[in-house]
């Protein structure tokens, strides 16, 4: 496929100089170069064929990076890194080493917010725009791309209430296409569905707040967006330009998915729009059946989602429950204490996050949650490495946050009968809060375990081995963890692998067990120094034990994106990076992990 005019822009300077009966031909262009790509590669496909005409309208009037263009969510960034001069780098998008599926400060100096969580780039705007005064940088603007459900979230009306009483001259492109994954839910949308229709009569809602206000005006019409920009950035003060645009635009398919406009994708077929290959059973929709199952014979069970219904699996539940369902918009910390009220209120709630989306409300989790010893459930989505989304999805810190909250328990199933197991045992606790974690993708087969011993699930015991090595698997690593049992076993080592089942706080009877073995390894997708691994160590030294204790996990660094299993293997979360720590540990002589033979490999 070839790009006549898109081939030819290497930076915004380009842009600027083509002429208005040239931006149709790009902006077809770019619509066509998405979809080729991203249905290649899997990413947020409907959002950013929504932009397009907008992004392009930016770039002629505004010059980043002199002036600072702040994306809210980031997902929304491709035509900005199209048009900033990374077009031919897409055949790598997501993958490791390769284009971000989100601005990253390392790829170009036209992109300045990396953080994709929502609702932040009013308030990083606020604080750039105040920062240019005091350094007398008149000469620069500040523009913040927001909406795409981005306003439904607490901190964007914080940001909105000190600009508006401010003089900064801050424009806020608001990207108005009704949705987040589905349709926009609150009073707010519905202030916006006014605008659009022509009903609303009087201030809007920003010129309340002391914003000047252009718009509502077609966001696919690039004279229009441009001209609107233009008189903005003569304004001294903050104004709002209103766009209206079409989520996935120009893309059947995505225009004909009600549910999400194809917001975003894994790998698909784009003549067809359909997925390529056989779906296995995920861990979100192993989820969303055992809630639809528990709905049916709970009825005190109610659901929350921050606007993500579909991603973590409460579709059906919804389908069938729909009085029993709340989507507050990307409003976690509400999220959390309005479940807190529900609770009070008898009901027990279950909140459904992605788990990188859970440190937004840790305060709303010990404060109004746990302080009251509420029952409330917190299923996190996500949990551990998620792969292409990269550092701001990773869901590394659920473990570490929720280890500190006093009452909170928190369960990671190895497979789905125990998730259906753990879910059960959760909504049974009415004395405080609860948690489950589950990583993103395929939940892949049953992991058996050989027997329980107070509470513990007994996965693996070396036959005629003494008690070399203790292995204390989270979640869905037990299966690397058996596996590396597997191979210490063909070098003589007994190990014991168990499943905490409830990994938080440590179950007491670790430490004993423990004791009974010369090291005991943690193994975990979280960050080591503060998980399972870090409570375990702490339980051991209260109780005594003179056995080692060592955390294997993720560093507490930021992660770049890629493929999930080589995030892993890159950390020694792997059966043979494990088998070879422990080898290393056992012999007390060595510095660095004892290589395997290579002619072993795990069963």
């Amino acid at each position: 496929m070839s790009f006549s005019v898109l081939g030819r822009i290497t930076g915004p300077e380009d842009l600027k100089m083509l002429s208005p009966d040239q931006l149709p031909t790009l902006a077809g262009e770019i619509r066509d170069f998405l979809v080729e790509k991203v249905c290649a590669t899997g990413g947020h496909l409907g959002p950013n064929l929504g932009v397009v005409e907008l992004t392009i309208a930016l770039h002629r009037v505004f010059d980043s990076p002199t002036d600072r263009m702040v994306f809210d969510t980031g997902h929304q960034s491709y035509v900005h890194k199209m048009l900033t001069g990374r077009w031919a780098a897409f055949d790598g998008l997501r993958a490791a080493g390769g284009l971000s599926g989100y601005p990253l400060r390392e790829e170009s100096e036209h992109d300045l917010v990396e953080n994709s969580h929502a609702s932040t780039a009013l308030s990083y705007a606020d604080g750039l725009a105040k920062g240019q005064r005091l350094h007398g940088e008149d000469h620069r603007r500040v523009i913040a791309v927001t909406g795409d459900g981005a306003l439904t979230g607490g901190m964007a009306w914080e940001a909105m209430n000190n600009l508006g009483h401010g003089a900064a001259p801050v424009v806020v492109v608001l990207n108005d296409n009704g949705r987040s994954y589905a349709p926009t839910v609150g009073g707010f949308a519905q202030h916006l569905a006014a605008l659009r229709a022509g009903r609303h009569r009087g201030p809007t809602v920003f010129e309340c707040m002391g914003f000047a206000y252009i718009g509502p005006l077609d966001g696919h019409d690039i004279a229009a967006v441009e001209a609107a920009c233009r008189k903005a950035a003569e304004l001294t003060g903050p104004v709002v330009v209103h766009c209206v645009t079409e989520k996935g635009r120009g893309y059947v398919h995505a225009e004909n998915d009600e549910a999400e406009r194809m917001h975003g994708i894994g790998v698909i077929d784009s003549a067809t729009g359909r997925t390529r290959g056989g779906r296995s059973l995920s861990w979100t929709g192993a989820f969303g059946g055992e809630m639809e199952r528990i709905g049916a014979t709970r009825s005190e069970v109610v659901a929350l989602t921050a606007a993500m219904l579909r991603p973590v699996g409460l579709h059906r539940f919804a389908q069938r429950f729909p009085e029993r369902v709340f989507d507050t918009g990307i409003a976690e910390q509400h999220t959390v204490t309005s479940a807190a009220g529900m609770a009070m209120a008898g009901l027990h709630p279950v909140v459904c996050l992605y788990a990188t989306f859970l440190n937004r409300a840790v305060d709303q989790i010990v404060m109004d949650v746990a302080l009251h010893g509420l029952p409330v459930t917190f299923v996190l989505d996500r949990a551990g490495v998620t792969g292409p989304d990269g550092p701001s999805h990773h869901g590394m810190w659920d473990l570490a946050l929720l280890g500190t909250v006093p009452g909170m328990r928190v369960a990671s199933p190895r497979d789905p009968a125990q998730l259906a197991e753990l879910l059960d045992e959760a909504l049974d606790t009415t004395d405080g809060p609860t948690a489950l974690r589950f990583p993103k993708g395929g939940a892949g087969a049953a992991v058996p375990a050989l027997g329980r011993m107070q509470g513990l699930d007994i996965l693996h015991r070396t036959r005629s081995r003494p008690l070399d090595v203790l292995l204390v698997a989270v979640g869905v690593l037990a299966g690397a963890a058996i596996g590396a049992a597997e191979l210490l076993a063909a070098e003589g080592i007994g190990a014991t692998v168990v499943d905490p089942r409830w990994v938080l706080p440590v179950n007491d009877a670790l430490a004993p067990l423990a004791a009974r073995h010369r090291v005991t390894l943690s193994v975990e997708d979280g960050v080591r120094a503060s998980g399972v691994g870090a409570a375990l160590t702490l339980a051991c030294a209260d109780a005594r034990v003179p056995t080692p204790v060592h955390a294997l996990g993720l560093p507490s660094e930021f992660l770049g994106h890629g493929e999930r299993a080589d995030l892993h293997a890159e950390h020694g979360l792997t059966a043979r990076s494990i088998a070879e720590t422990a080898l290393a540990l056992l012999t007390t002589e060595a510095t660095t992990p004892t290589p395997l033979p290579r002619e072993r490999t795990a069963r």
